[in-house]
């Protein structure tokens, strides 16, 4: 498709909105998860699939929301997804029994994946090449957005007012953007008839995708990536001085984003957006042996912040530098869902159990492994394009 001239801001900004909305479904049983025990006492660990169910559908289905996103249209799933979202956290509001609970987060998984597979490829077909840089990284800023306004109000507000007003106030947010964009968003030309849908077709979808070296690039960085990231956030709090915890975490998340959105689309201007993320992959596999040489300074801690900073927006844009055709951008934002739901799975297990067995060096020895590893992918793959 021919990249348009000029990039429509407000309609950007609304899909990332959108985007905001699906990683609120994601994360808004995670900053209440100590509330949980009192709507649903004595359930144990079952309580623990409220938060994980949205990841596990994420794992088996990336990879079909990008089939299914291309097949019904861009817009429409959107739609269909936001109004199915909407639907969902207004049910959820009643706190209905765990078993519908549970039910309903499956269902809001279908959602999630839908949103973040159809927002970036719309996002990439309605940027003029000279914007695409900036508003894919912004819409890398989405998951970080959400969770900080999830933390900073969303979790006082159900403390306050109760579960059921934070879930009223997500669906509510939900419809506001499905309403708002089913006025403002046209569909996008139609492309070749796509392949039907069967479960043969989602087998060589997969093959597909992960024997191409430019659908399968962003992923394979991105799964090492949310392997690291959610990890390191959630196992390097104890390792910091008590009195400045919260404020290193804090200015961690604050510059990662801060970077991605300064830096890193600077750099997307002059780079491709490949090597931009190898760059990030490399400045992070450093800035981990700063950390393990000094683990609670905060220059070590605020430099691989930075650093994965970089990694974050310039994944989303390889997509379309890799990717011309709005189907194979949903088939590798896919797939991108689907390794980012396995390393966010993964990351904070294998993280823990190193450190349960060898201390604080397991943290930058693994981190710095999956790095390694990030770089790695993306230089093979590299190799294999140039084939």
């Amino acid at each position: 498709m021919t990249a348009p001239s000029y990039t429509s801001f407000p309609l950007v900004f609304a899909l990332w909105g959108a985007g905001l909305g699906a990683a609120a479904q994601y994360g808004k049983m995670s900053v209440v998860f100590d509330l949980l025990p009192q709507v649903y006492p004595d359930q144990g660990q079952a309580l623990g699939f409220v938060v994980s169910l949205v990841g596990f559908v994420g794992i088996l289905l990336g990879v079909v929301a990008g089939l299914v996103v291309a097949r019904v249209r861009y817009r429409r799933a959107l739609l269909w997804a936001l109004w199915g979202g909407a639907v969902v956290s207004a049910f959820q509001a009643t706190l209905p029994s765990l078993e519908w609970m549970l039910a309903s987060r499956v269902i809001e998984g279908a959602s999630h994946l839908m949103i973040v597979v159809a927002a970036p490829t719309l996002i990439a077909q309605l940027s003029a090449d000279r914007h695409r840089g900036f508003t894919l990284t912004l819409w890398g800023t989405f998951f970080g957005v959400a969770f900080a306004i999830l933390v900073w109000a969303g979790r006082p507000l159900a403390v306050a007012y109760g579960l059921p007003v934070l879930f009223a106030a997500h669906a509510a947010y939900m419809a506001v953007f499905a309403i708002h964009l089913s006025s403002r968003l046209q569909a996008l030309p139609r492309e070749a008839a796509q392949p039907a849908f069967s479960f043969a077709q989602i087998i060589r979808d997969h093959l597909t995708i992960y024997r191409s070296p430019r659908l399968s690039a962003p992923a394979a960085g991105w799964l090492f990536y949310t392997f690291s990231f959610v990890s390191i956030l959630t196992v390097l709090p104890p390792y910091l001085p008590e009195g400045s915890r919260a404020m290193i975490m804090g200015a961690m998340l604050l510059t990662s984003m801060a970077v991605s959105m300064t830096l890193g689309v600077i750099l997307l201007r002059h780079l491709p957006a490949v090597r931009v993320v190898q760059l990030g992959f490399g400045f992070s596999a450093l800035s981990v042996l700063w950390l393990w040489a000094a683990p609670s300074a905060l220059p070590a801690c605020l430099a691989l912040a930075a650093a994965m900073g970089l990694i974050q927006g310039a994944s989303f844009a390889a997509v379309p530098q890799l990717n011309t055709t709005p189907a194979a951008q949903a088939q590798a934002n896919g797939a991108m869902a689907q390794m980012g739901n396995i390393g966010n799975t993964l990351g904070t297990p294998v993280m823990a159990a190193g450190l349960a067995a060898i201390g604080y060096n397991a943290l930058p020895l693994f981190a710095g492994i999956a790095f390694m590893g990030g770089l790695a992918a993306h230089l093979i793959l590299g190799i294999f394009r140039r084939r």
